[in-house]
C-alpha cells in the first residue's frame, strides 16, 4: 500500500531537520563535504567554506556543473536546504544576480539563513516554502538548479508546472536526482555513468 502524500512529506521534512541539527547522526545518506567532493564539488572552493555550511549537504550530484550561470542571473534552488549549492550559484551571478532558495523543512532554512551571514552572500534569499507552491513571481527566474529534491516530491507535475511557471522564456532547469530503473546495471552504478547526470 502507498503512503499518503502527506505522510511522505512528513517523513522527508523530520529526517531533513535532523540532518540540518545533528548531521554526524546520519547513518544512510551520504552527507558533508566529502560527498560534494565525490560528487565533482570543486574541492578547493569547498574547503574556503565553513563546516556548517558543507556538514548537511546530502545531494545526490553536481547540478552547478550542468552549465555555467551568468553574472547577473537569477537563480532559484529548489531543495536549497543548508544553503551549498545556492550559496556557490551566489557567488557565480555575482552583486548584480540574486538566489533564491527554497525549503520546506524549517531548520534547513533557518541554517542555510545563517550560512549565508557567515559568508557574507547578500545575493541570496532563503524562503520556507513547498516546492509545488513557490513564492516567486511568474517568470522571474534564469535557472532552475535542484539536487536531489524532486525524487522526494509526491506531487511531481505540480511541481514541475511550478518550475516553468517561474521560468523566464529561455531559463533553464539544471537538476541533478536518483532515479531507479531496472536498466541500469550494478557496475553503472560503481561507475557513475552518463545515466547519473
Amino acid at each position: 500500500m502507498n503512503e499518503p502524500p502527506e505522510d511522505i512529506a512528513a517523513e522527508v521534512r523530520e529526517r531533513f531537520a535532523r540532518l540540518a541539527l545533528a548531521p554526524h547522526e546520519e547513518t544512510t545518506l551520504l552527507v558533508g563535504p566529502d560527498s560534494a567532493k565525490w560528487l565533482g564539488y570543486e574541492a578547493a572552493e569547498l574547503d574556503t567554506l565553513p563546516g556548517s555550511l558543507t556538514e548537511s549537504f546530502a545531494g545526490v550530484g553536481n547540478p552547478l556543473a550542468l552549465g555555467a550561470l551568468r553574472t547577473g542571473d537569477v537563480v532559484l534552488d529548489l531543495g536549497s536546504g543548508a544553503g551549498l549549492d545556492s550559496i556557490l550559484a551566489a557567488r557565480r551571478v555575482g552583486a548584480s544576480g540574486a538566489v533564491i532558495g527554497i525549503d520546506f523543512v524549517p531548520a534547513m532554512v533557518a541554517k542555510a539563513q545563517r550560512n549565508a551571514a557567515v559568508v557574507g552572500r547578500g545575493n541570496v534569499d532563503f524562503r520556507l516554502a513547498d516546492a509545488h507552491v513557490l513564492p516567486v513571481s511568474d517568470g522571474a527566474v534564469d535557472v532552475i538548479i535542484s539536487n536531489g529534491v524532486f525524487n522526494l516530491c509526491p506531487a511531481k507535475r505540480r511541481v514541475v508546472a511550478e518550475m516553468f511557471r517561474v521560468l523566464r522564456s529561455g531559463g533553464r532547469v539544471q537538476m541533478a536526482d536518483m532515479l531507479f530503473d531496472e536498466r541500469v546495471t550494478p557496475e553503472e552504478v560503481a561507475q557513475k555513468g552518463a545515466w547519473s547526470a
